[in-house]
C-alpha cells in the first residue's frame, strides 16, 4: 500500500500551485537516472550485478532491492526476460539460433536453448516454427 498512499500524496501536492512538479520518489527505488543507468548496463554490457550495484554507487543487497522495488522483479530475473524478449525478436528473423543465443549474452546455444524452454515452454526452434505458422 505504500505505493497507493505516495500515489494519493502526489495528487494532492499538485493541486497546489508552487509545489514541484516532479513527483514523490517511492521509499527504498533507485532514482529514474540509476534505473534507467542499471537497465541500459544489463542490456548491453556483460557486466555482473555487483559491478552494476557499483556502477550505481550501491551494495549488491541494497541495489537489488531497490531494483526490485521500481520493477517488481530481481535484477537477475529482469535480465533474463529482457534477453528473452531480445531472443524473440531475433528469432522472428533468420538468424542462426547459434546466433541468437550469442547476441543475447548467452554463452553457448544449449545453455540459451535450456533457458528459453524453461521461460517459454518450448525450445528456440519449435517457437521460431510456431511464429511462422501463425
Amino acid at each position: 500500500m505504500p505505493g497507493a498512499r505516495l500515489s494519493a500524496l502526489n495528487r494532492r501536492v499538485a493541486m497546489y500551485p508552487g509545489t514541484p512538479e516532479a513527483p514523490l520518489q517511492t521509499p527504498g527505488a533507485l532514482t529514474p537516472a540509476r534505473l534507467r543507468r542499471a537497465k541500459e548496463l544489463m542490456l548491453h554490457s556483460p557486466l555482473s550485478i555487483i559491478e552494476i550495484a557499483a556502477v550505481c554507487n550501491l551494495t549488491r543487497s541494497h541495489f537489488s532491492r531497490a531494483f526490485k522495488v521500481n520493477t517488481g522483479l530481481s535484477p537477475q530475473a529482469w535480465r533474463l526476460l529482457a534477453r528473452m524478449e531480445k531472443a524473440k525478436r531475433l528469432l522472428a528473423t533468420e538468424a542462426p539460433i547459434t546466433h541468437v543465443s550469442l547476441e543475447c549474452g548467452f554463452c553457448d546455444q544449449a545453455h540459451f536453448t535450456r533457458a528459453f524452454s524453461r521461460l517459454v515452454g518450448q525450445p528456440p526452434k519449435a517457437w521460431r516454427q510456431a511464429q511462422t505458422l501463425s
